[in-house]
């Protein structure tokens, strides 16, 4: 019997090198939101000092921008791509350091019809895109992870619901294009839908929170619109990211006796290894600010850095979407998630009108 050949085994990474590794493209991340401020603030005195009367485009607009830009053209070089993954970590710090503005009063304010809103978004988005799912004859599960990213919080209510249904990782990169896609897509469309029915920082605050998947770009379509504006869209989408657990456990728990999933044996602690740990810092800076654990210097210190944090968040968003990526995956995923997330906008803005005309948000 041959001797087996022992094959060469890459040493792990040390810190320090895992670290270096990241510069590149966290730098790239920081320089193309830098220059996205730099555009808003240049093109705003321009157009100012020749009396021009331009749309104001703020620099979230510009970061998502010049990433579309570089990803969609000469592409982004491999020695970027692990430091450009690090704007999931930057959105979770800018939800945990924007705990700082929210006083526990505030988040009282969300109320029961906000709440109310949440659960009725994620029960008819569930419903309506399992329907167009099966009317298009998609594979079931491919149908149950784009319900999932447009029921909770898009590519992170997708990835976790791959592991929990056992889905092929094809299935995974379809709803996953579909749902960046069109994400990318509410950027533009939704502050303009929002100024043209003139609705209340508030009031678009929900709507955006609601119907928008992603959390990067709920944030983003929210700080488009208004500083109050993206609070709230914060706030109502953290509330629907903090169900992915309980959703994703229906899923596990409807395909386990058919067997097309694992048996869920431990149901608490599966909730928990799904529950996105960055609600519970969000909530953790909150008491502390409300208890005054913070100076006024503290909290603005810590709302700058929260702002610090979405600028690498918001470049990351534009540099991860490319759209020739997307075009191969395939059209009947694409017209579902079209299809569905349109329904879903309209159908979460009609609620949100009803609900401020009647309970003032």
């Amino acid at each position: 019997m041959a001797d087996a050949i022992a094959l060469p085994q890459n040493p792990p990474l040390s810190i320090s090198s895992r670290f270096l590794r990241l510069l590149p493209g966290v730098a790239l991340l920081a320089v193309i939101g830098l220059a996205g401020k730099f555009l808003e603030k240049n093109i705003n005195l321009c157009a100012k000092s020749h009396h021009w009367i331009i749309p104001n485009i703020e620099y979230v607009l510009w970061a998502i921008l010049i990433g579309l830009a570089i990803s969609n053209t000469i592409g982004v070089a491999g020695i970027f791509k692990h430091g450009i993954a690090t704007c999931e970590f930057w959105l979770r710090a800018g939800i945990v350091l924007l705990g700082s503005r929210f006083l526990l009063g505030d988040l009282a304010k969300l109320g029961g019809v906000s709440l109310l809103l949440v659960f009725i978004e994620i029960s008819g988005s569930l419903v309506f895109m399992t329907f167009l799912g099966r009317l298009f004859g998609l594979r079931p599960k491919l149908t149950s992870l784009l319900a999932v990213g447009s029921a909770v919080c898009g590519v992170s209510a997708i990835i976790a619901a791959q592991g929990a249904i056992d889905a092929e990782d094809e299935d995974s990169s379809f709803a996953i294009a579909a749902i960046l896609a069109l994400g990318a897509i509410s950027l533009f469309v939704f502050p303009l839908i929002g100024h043209a029915l003139h609705l209340s920082d508030h009031a678009y605050g929900a709507w955006a929170g609601l119907a928008v998947d992603n959390t990067a770009e709920a944030t983003a379509a929210g700080a488009l619109y208004s500083d109050s504006a993206a609070k709230l869209a914060v706030l109502v989408k953290t509330t629907r990211n903090a169900l992915i657990g309980f959703v994703v456990l229906a899923y596990a728990i409807y395909y386990a006796p058919r067997g097309q999933a694992r048996v869920v044996a431990n149901k608490a602690a599966f909730l928990w290894q799904k529950f996105p740990k960055f609600v519970l810092g969000f909530l953790l800076v909150s008491i502390l600010a409300t208890v005054g654990f913070f100076t006024n210097d503290q909290n603005a210190s810590l709302a700058n850095l929260s702002r610090w944090a979405f600028l690498l968040t918001f470049a990351g968003v534009g540099l991860r979407t490319n759209f020739r990526e997307m075009r191969r995956q395939g059209l009947r995923p694409f017209v579902v998630g079209f299809v569905g997330e349109i329904a879903i906008a309209a159908f979460t803005l009609v609620l949100v009108i009803g609900a401020d005309q009647l309970f003032h948000l």
